[in-house]
């Protein structure tokens, strides 16, 4: 690539001197020949004044004073002929001129003729009225070489030979320029590519704005990568952990109920359908997120009561929290509803993971609400919402809070808080699949801590403001008893559901029903 650079630059510099050359010997030569047709007619002009001025000029004198004329005006020729009435002339004309290269009629007529000849010889042909003249009209006839530009054609030479040198050092030293980053940014790509994740392209202090740029995007990749490998092992070893430690309970119940070795079979069985649900949980999590990156996640928007879909999630949930010794409370105000643009399945789906989330991190207690969110105050939670009315649903916990430089990863895949106090490292999913689900509907996602008193984290969903309100409201989302959180330990076993018989004898799309995740991983 240097070298085509480098030959690319000569070349178009060669051919902007071949048409500078050009150019300027075209406009010199038009320059020299009008230049000189003008000085010679002026002089010719001044020459018939002197002569036809006298009345009383001799041959003699005419001759002599010709012949002065001629050394001091440095022309190539000077002539005298005689015009006949019959438009023929008589006498010689100057050396390089021919009768047919005059203008007769207009010469006959008293006016003046200058030209060029093709060997740049230019003349003026002027008449000379005498009172002693008659039967015919003296002609003055004068010549000059015309100097021509073609003999300083070899100072261009030299000169573009001159140029052609130095720029053929400076385009040397451009493509060195140009192509040094690029190469770089070309080994450093092809470390990366092949595995060597830690390489990276030096910046120099005098960079060009667009290489340093490069670089630093190149750089920003290979970090951006380190993080994602990072993240991808640290999320392996969690999903391996949350395989590992249900399928060890199922085996061990399952082991004990055939030894009989377990003197509750029931409160075994429990045990294993919980763990059973919790891996179920987790594949789930890892299909949702493989239909969002394929485009293939199903929404049925439409007007939802948002506050609606905040009482039943906390009702749903409250069983679990509170025998995790928490509190689960829903804010004041949330009872009036909220409607936003929503699918009201995947909204509960989103509810359902902040809380569980939440149950994680939280001292004491777990807060939900709806409506409008202006900030935090004192105790866990605020009273909803945005400094622009927009509506929002949110879930806050009084817990040790996130890092600030982890509040914008947390809705990253795979990204596990280090946060102090939590009961137990989900798989990294849960918030995005928030995320993602949240963006898919229009709404938007954001993190805030602390709360209050240093501590604390609020979940905020903020959608689009809605400016209809349905006039007939849809029924919230309904939590059948086969998700909703499963019973403690040790409790009967529910006894199954029965379906429910589909709305105007049709089922449901597959890729349209609600996946929440509430009756699965909440032994954890």
């Amino acid at each position: 690539m240097r070298r085509r650079l480098t030959i690319s630059i000569l070349i178009v510099i060669a051919v902007t001197l071949v048409f500078t050359t050009v150019g300027s010997f075209f406009f010199i030569r038009r320059a020299a020949i009008s230049t000189t047709q003008q000085e010679l007619a002026k002089q010719a002009r001044a020459t018939s004044r002197t002569f036809s001025s006298r009345a009383n000029i001799t041959r003699t004198t005419f001759i002599k004073e010709l012949k002065v004329i001629s050394s001091a005006g440095a022309f190539a020729g000077i002539n005298i002929v005689d015009l006949e009435p019959d438009g023929t002339i008589k006498g010689r004309l100057p050396a390089g001129i021919t009768e047919a290269q005059l203008n007769i009629p207009a010469l006959q007529s008293g006016e003046q003729v200058t030209g060029h000849t093709r060997s740049l010889l230019a003349y003026s042909a002027v008449p000379i009225p005498l009172a002693k003249v008659s039967g015919f009209v003296l002609v003055l006839v004068v010549t000059r070489q015309i100097h021509n530009p073609i003999n300083g054609l070899r100072y261009f030479v030299w000169v573009g030979v001159i140029a052609l040198a130095i720029a053929a050092l400076v385009a040397a030293a451009l493509a060195r320029r140009f192509t040094r980053p690029l190469v770089a940014a070309a080994a450093a790509t092809g470390r990366i590519a092949a595995g060597d994740l830690e390489a990276t392209v030096a910046v120099r202090p005098r960079e060009d704005a667009e290489f340093a740029q490069l670089a630093e995007s190149i750089n920003a990749m290979g970090a951006n990568l380190v993080r994602a490998r990072d993240q991808e092992r640290q999320f392996i070893l969690s999903v391996s952990h949350e395989l590992r430690t249900p399928l060890t309970s199922i085996r061990g119940y399952a082991d004990a109920v055939i030894d009989g070795a377990t003197d509750d079979p029931t409160a075994a069985a429990v045990v294993i359908s919980t763990e059973a649900r919790r891996l179920e949980r987790l594949v789930q999590d890892l299909l949702d997120l493989a239909r969002l990156d394929a485009d293939r996640f199903s929404l049925d928007i439409r007007s939802v009561d948002g506050a609606a879909v905040v009482r039943q999630v906390a009702d749903g949930f409250r069983p679990q929290v509170q025998a995790l010794g928490l509190e689960l409370t829903t804010a004041e105000g949330s009872e009036a509803p909220l409607w936003v643009d929503a699918d009201s399945d995947r909204l509960g789906q989103i509810m359902a993971n902040l809380v569980e989330n939440a149950s994680r991190f939280a001292l004491h207690r777990i807060e939900v609400g709806s409506g409008v969110v202006p900030g935090a105050r004192s105790g866990v939670a605020a009273r909803a919402g945005s400094s622009d009315g927009a509506p929002s649903l949110w879930v806050a916990d009084d817990g040790p809070g996130i890092p600030p430089d982890q509040l914008s990863r947390v809705f990253e895949r795979h990204f596990t808080s280090d946060r102090i106090g939590g009961r137990n490292q989900g798989s990294g999913l849960g918030l995005a699949i928030v995320a993602e689900l949240a963006t898919a509907m229009g709404a938007e996602v954001r993190a805030e801590s602390p709360v209050a008193d240093g501590r604390g984290t609020r979940m905020v969903i903020r959608f689009r403001t809605t400016s209809t309100t349905p006039s007939t409201p849809p029924s919230p989302p309904a939590v059948p008893p086969s998700r909703r959180p499963p019973p403690p330990p040790g409790s009967a076993l529910p006894p199954p559901p029965s379906p429910a018989p589909p709305v105007g004898g049709l089922a449901a799309p597959p890729e349209t029903r609600m996946v929440d995740h509430w009756e699965s991983e909440r032994e954890r």
